[in-house]
């Protein structure tokens, strides 16, 4: 017969077993990130295929658009999305709380508005078709490049148009011109176009981040990020040491010839882990000055109500600390 007081330590080891194991399942929760096509944020698929990445910890959901991404944070369906800096401030205003981990790249002329070879200036684009994704850095750049040119909104035809309709729409001669990004950037520079206006003219605008909803920045979700973080820089590493053959792997996904595949970085900056703690950390982060910079440019150009007041916006304490 089994003493009381034995049975009170079976009874106690089993309970701290359980305790043990739940709280083990509480700080190891895996975590979805919602991206879409563009070079910045390739790395993380090569980091998967390569195996870096393990998918019981990071799941990455494709989206065809910033809003869609944007649609499944406030739906809850992801915990964080690859987007522009301009995103993660329209998305703080409408009340999604949502803080920025690491910079993908920022953009040096990757990002760009081509037009057919009857316009060489911007000023030809008065009374011309100008295609354009709506709620994305397709607008700053839209705003921007009209200010340019001298040239408003009315002075042109709008057309919405999603980034991976673009070049259908090019075909079908629907636009006269394009505000666009890799790969569609180089199609359409192959058949004919002319870049007239490219991130080049705002520098340190558009800044490509990895925000997570404040709510999944616990201890529930730290070993995740950490490691979505380490992998990422893993792949970077490789790309930076075996350009070729990480162009090689890389170049499928987005549709691209591997011999073309390396171009599309030319109009990028991607900041490795050390560069990333100097633009995240420290008392005046430098991210902190480009996105004050770019909610006042946003706020004038109608694009925020009222500017991001930025508290909250970085959390640099998942970025690895070792940069060798």
């Amino acid at each position: 017969m089994v003493s009381r007081r034995r049975f009170m330590f079976f009874w106690g080891c089993l309970t701290l077993t359980a305790a043990l194991s739940a709280c083990a399942w509480l700080t190891d929760k895996p975590i979805a990130i919602a991206t879409r096509i563009w070079p910045g944020y390739e790395l993380e698929y090569l980091a998967r295929s390569e195996g870096w990445l393990d998918r019981q910890q990071v799941r990455l959901v494709e989206m065809s658009s910033g809003r869609d991404s944007m649609k499944a944070l406030a739906e809850g369906k992801v915990d964080g999305a690859a987007m522009t800096l301009d995103e993660v401030l329209q998305a703080r205003a409408s009340g999604l709380p949502l803080s920025v981990v690491m910079i993908f790249d920022v953009s040096a002329g990757a990002d760009m508005l081509v037009a057919r070879p009857g316009s060489k200036t911007l000023a030809d684009l008065k009374g011309r078709r100008i295609g354009f994704e709506q709620g994305s850095v397709g607008e700053l750049m839209l705003v921007e490049s009209l200010r340019a040119a001298g040239l408003t909104k009315e002075d042109v035809t709008l057309v919405m148009l999603p980034v991976d309709q673009q070049r259908a729409a090019w075909l079908r001669d629907e636009v006269d011109a394009v505000i666009t990004f890799e790969p569609v950037a180089t199609q359409l520079l192959g058949q004919g176009a002319l870049n007239l206006f490219d991130s080049r003219q705002i520098p340190n605008t558009i800044v490509d981040v990895l925000a997570i909803r404040s709510d999944k920045l616990d201890r529930s979700h730290a070993k995740a990020i950490r490691h979505l973080l380490s992998a990422h820089f893993r792949a970077l590493k490789y790309l930076n040491r075996n350009p070729q053959d990480a162009a090689y792997r890389m170049a499928p996904h987005l549709g691209l010839p591997a011999a073309n595949f390396l171009s599309v970085f030319k109009g990028l900056m991607l900041p490795d882990a050390a560069h990333n703690y100097r633009l995240l950390a420290g008392t005046s982060p430098e991210l902190i000055t480009s996105a004050r910079q770019l909610s006042a440019i946003m706020v004038k150009s109608g694009l925020l109500k009222q500017a991001d007041p930025l508290t909250t916006l970085i959390r640099a304490d998942f970025l690895p600390t070792d940069f060798q």
